[in-house]
């Protein structure tokens, strides 16, 4: 309990000096000037809002939330939103500030362990309800759990499938396989397939591979070299050279704000899901670049359409047309060396190859 309060206090204070010793906005004016125009002066959350939308009916440009968010001390967790709050946008020193009411959903519950023989039993706090995500999670759910970006030379040095019982070749839930590795007796592994093989097109340097994910299995015997692993479930068909990974253990964070990166960020679009050549709304990519250059969960960046190259008929040589800005996305999970991003917004078919900047 002592140790509760405590880390309760230093949270404050941290909140307190945060508020106190905060510069004023870097470039206020351009705060203000994405402010929407037909704001609502408040708005109550409804289940459903993603905190990206709630962003867009207040600013043109949402990743400045953090800009203007006012911090309430009196608030547990003010950077969680819950379905029943109330936001309010009000100007505070002539600077916008927007404001949180806690609704009955976003209050803790406090509750007692039922027969307890303790003198102090502990108390419980527990929000009514679930806070907002950041993005639609079904937009992005596989991507947060599921897949992975390693190192290539992991999945090459992992146990792979080498038959099905009975000699069979495709393999679903249900049914038994033998892997050529050691595994641990009883231990859940995830079952991957190869996936592309990511180089960053300016540098060349390999970035990753793409542990696409095909299902859950769980180790049963060992002999030797060759384990016996039963398939728990899958996502599709399991095949003959699939490889065995340990299971992630990851907390997935989905409430995360959404907020321009700290530095200067250039990059590119070097691959898209769903089987597509041209990227829209809500397709999720792969930028190349992640945490070593500075970007996490929530940074929202610029797509600029890549420039065609085209024949100056009057000096007789190539030149780049400028690159032309053609939307945004938000980066969901930063790798160390690339990124899985959701584009939110496009206003014209975008590819593999265009371009991503500070927004």
């Amino acid at each position: 309990m002592i140790e509760k309060v405590r880390k309760r206090l230093l949270t404050r204070m941290f909140l307190l000096m945060a508020v106190c010793f905060s510069l004023p906005l870097a470039n206020a004016d351009a705060v203000s000037e994405a402010i929407n125009a037909e704001h609502p002066k408040t708005y109550t959350v409804v289940k459903g809002d993603t905190l990206w939308d709630i962003s867009a009916r207040f600013l043109s440009k949402p990743w400045l939330w953090p800009e203007i968010w006012q911090i309430n001390l009196q608030i547990e967790n003010p950077h969680l939103i819950y379905p029943g709050d109330t936001i309010s946008l009000v100007y505070v020193d002539g600077q916008p500030r927007l404001r949180l009411q806690r609704g009955l959903a976003g209050r803790t519950l406090k509750l007692k362990p039922a027969g307890t023989k303790s003198i102090r039993p502990e108390i419980r706090e527990v929000p009514l309800e679930l806070a907002i995500p950041t993005l639609r999670l079904d937009q992005i759910a596989g991507f947060l759990v599921q897949n992975r970006v390693v190192e290539p030379r992991v999945l090459e040095a992992a146990p792979y499938v080498v038959q099905g019982e009975a000699e069979r070749l495709v393999l679903g839930a249900g049914d038994r396989l033998y892997v050529r590795g050691v595994l641990q007796d009883n231990e859940a592994y995830s079952l991957v397939r190869r996936g592309p093989r990511y180089v960053d097109p300016q540098t060349g340097e390999v970035l990753g591979r793409e542990a696409t994910y095909i299902g859950l299995g769980r180790a049963v015997a060992q002999a030797l070299r060759v384990a016996t692993l039963n398939i728990v479930s899958t996502r599709e068909e399991v095949r003959i050279g699939d490889r065995v990974l340990p299971t992630e253990e990851r907390r997935v964070q989905a409430n995360f704000f959404p907020s321009a990166p700290d530095s200067a960020v250039a990059g590119e679009l070097i691959s898209v899901f769903s089987g597509v050549t041209q990227v829209g709304q809500y397709d999720v990519v792969v930028i190349n670049r992640g945490a070593r250059e500075g970007l996490d969960n929530g940074h929202v960046l610029a797509i600029y359409k890549k420039g065609a190259a085209v024949r100056d008929m009057i000096a007789n040589e190539m030149i780049q047309l400028p690159s032309e800005r053609a939307g945004l996305l938000m980066v969901f999970r930063a790798f160390e060396k690339l990124s899985y991003a959701l584009v939110m917004n496009s206003d014209r078919p975008l590819a593999v190859g265009d371009e991503i900047r500070n927004p």
